[in-house]
């Protein structure tokens, strides 16, 4: 992983993102048109970081992570390795948000391994989202979701269980199969 100051060859920043000085960027990252990473941030080796992508200061993205276009990823999110985040996800980091707030706090949210976000989802900070779960689009997750669980709906609601190349495995949202 190189810094902002610091990149190597195989990192791609295209001419009009904005990766800050202390910001960690991993090889064969590619940062595409107007996405901006914050000093602090870490993003991991492999990664796309689309179209007018926001990652805040202090998060972090793990490696082979894919974030399209349009997507925020507001200060208080780790996103671990081979994740998908859809277009126009957003992730929020306060629970009572006001313009001007003295006693505001971050309240985290922790994506594991292998989870996909469906285009224009909102995820609620304070969350879970369990490895290799998969939120449909336009969903908002309010809660933890379970490994491999298929939440869908406002508020996102469990519709079943998927496997870890996404295809749903079972409609009984009480008991999950077997995996391995």
């Amino acid at each position: 992983m190189t810094d902002s100051n610091d990149r190597s060859a195989s990192v791609f920043v295209h001419p009009t993102a904005d990766v800050e000085d202390g910001a960690r960027v991993g090889d064969g990252t590619k940062v595409w048109h107007l996405a901006h990473v914050r000093s602090s941030a870490q993003v991991g080796a492999g990664c796309v970081i689309g179209r007018n992508v926001y990652v805040d200061a202090g998060v972090t993205v793990g490696d082979r992570v894919k974030i399209q276009n349009n997507v925020s990823v507001y200060q208080g999110v780790t996103i671990e390795d081979e994740v998908f985040v859809g277009p126009c996800a957003v992730f929020t980091n306060d629970f009572r948000p006001r313009a001007q707030n003295p006693d505001w706090t971050i309240t985290p949210t922790l994506v594991r391994r292998g989870a996909s976000i469906g285009a224009n989802a909102t995820l609620v900070c304070g969350i879970e989202v369990g490895e290799y779960a998969m939120i449909a689009a336009g969903s908002v997750v309010t809660k933890d979701v379970k490994p491999y669980q298929l939440v869908a709906g406002n508020p996102a609601r469990p519709k079943g269980w998927v496997d870890a190349k996404g295809e749903v495995v079972s409609r009984d949202v009480d008991n999950p199969p077997h995996q391995g």
